[in-house]
């Protein structure tokens, strides 16, 4: 497994090597001793995996868990997406600052999430199944979310407007500057 660079401090790209021929492929998802020798902390453990599956032009997202936050290690096992991470730990360099990575089942890339950032995707395949473990378990009273069409982030999503599916809770979350003052999250 490789790290490929990313501009924003934190969140890491991971390229896994990937054994393929005529019957198909094999890939390790994770491995701890991988993780560690990234320099990741040992206490990154999963306790939680989540799939879900959405049609093209579903966007999900800017989600976040407050309390102690939740780290993610996504990837896309079909179809392809476009994953967003915005930086929303105060005091960051890059605070309110979003990147984007193509996460797809023909590279097969992850995505490490730390805690400290929103996240979301939108699918860009006829359909998609993304797969992601956490550190922490769910907790609908911790959930929280920034608008993902928030004009301040100015997020470039690959479909616009009609084109963009959301939940209600999604089409309705507040504007980042709305929610700054109430993050826990620090640099």
């Amino acid at each position: 497994m490789q790290i490929v660079p990313t501009r924003l401090n934190g969140p890491l790209l991971l390229k896994p090597v990937v054994h393929a021929d005529e019957r198909g492929f094999f890939q390790e998802t994770f491995r701890q001793d991988q993780f560690a020798e990234f320099g990741l902390p040992e206490e990154l453990v999963f306790v939680q995996e989540n799939h879900s599956r959405s049609s093209r032009g579903v966007v999900r997202g800017m989600h976040f868990q407050v309390g102690n936050g939740i780290a993610k290690l996504v990837r896309c096992a079909r179809g392809a997406i476009v994953d967003v991470v915005v930086d929303v730990r105060r005091g960051s360099p890059h605070y309110g600052q979003w990147e984007s990575f193509d996460l797809d089942d023909c590279d097969h890339h992850q995505l490490l999430i730390p805690v400290g950032f929103a996240h979301g995707f939108c699918v860009i395949s006829e359909v998609a199944d993304v797969l992601y473990s956490q550190t922490g378990y769910y907790d609908p009273e911790f959930e929280r979310g920034i608008a993902y069409n928030d004009p301040d982030l100015a997020i470039h999503w690959p479909l616009r407007g009609d084109d963009l599916i959301s939940s209600k809770r999604d089409a309705e979350a507040p504007r980042l500057k709305d929610l700054a003052d109430a993050l826990p999250f620090t640099y």
